[in-house]
């Protein structure tokens, strides 16, 4: 198991992924809270049975899929069950993120999580990096990666703990508004120094 864990997040929109694909590139183990939460429910899985039975059928795609579209739409609308998915989800994915940080085998481990500022999930993190790009930025990604409506993109980022108390809480600062030169770059810099700080670990 790593010594150190850096956790990585950022808002919706942010590039959150191409930042942390960078840290694997140069051979870190990356444990993504993102990638947990579709593994927990893939068909076959008792989560998403429970889900199919609390929501309805459709909540599933055709091919027994999670519809996620169906899904989001539904907990930002609901508070209620928001919280009734959030209670059912964040233990197993509580339980996979331990799981995974202990088998990462680098000199350093990250956690890449949308909720790190806002969840109690900061405390297994010694450093945290912070991916930051303006809302506006946010908004203009996001709707052309995922093809949503723009009311949809505002209500989730609103979900989100703001840009300053983000970058309040950070260690390290990516700015992504820049090139994928400029990214590598300060990537690279980062690497540097938590390689420096997992070295000094007793």
């Amino acid at each position: 198991m790593s010594r150190l864990v850096i956790g990585l997040t950022g808002g919706i929109g942010s590039g959150k992924t191409a930042a942390s694909n960078r840290f694997a590139k140069l051979g870190i183990g990356i444990v993504d809270a993102d990638i947990i939460a579709r593994e927990v429910v893939e068909p076959g899985s008792t989560a998403l049975q429970k889900i199919a039975a609390h929501f309805g059928e459709s909540h599933l795609l055709a091919d027994g899929q999670l519809n996620r579209a169906a899904l989001r739409q539904t907990i930002f609308a609901d508070p209620t069950a928001k919280h009734w998915l959030e209670s059912l989800l964040h233990p197993l994915i509580a339980a996979e993120t331990q799981r995974q940080l202990q088998s990462v085998q680098s000199a350093y481990a990250m956690y890449v999580s949308p909720l790190l500022v806002e969840s109690q999930q900061k405390g297994m993190c010694e450093r945290l990096v912070v991916v930051d790009v303006p809302e506006s930025v946010q908004l203009s990604r996001t709707i052309a990666r995922d093809n949503n409506e723009q009311a949809q993109v505002e209500r989730i980022i609103a979900s989100q703990v703001d840009r300053q108390s983000r970058l309040a809480a950070a260690s390290d600062v990516i700015d992504n508004t820049q090139s994928l030169s400029q990214l590598d770059k300060r990537v690279s810099e980062l690497h540097q120094l938590f390689l420096k700080l997992a070295a000094a670990k007793p």
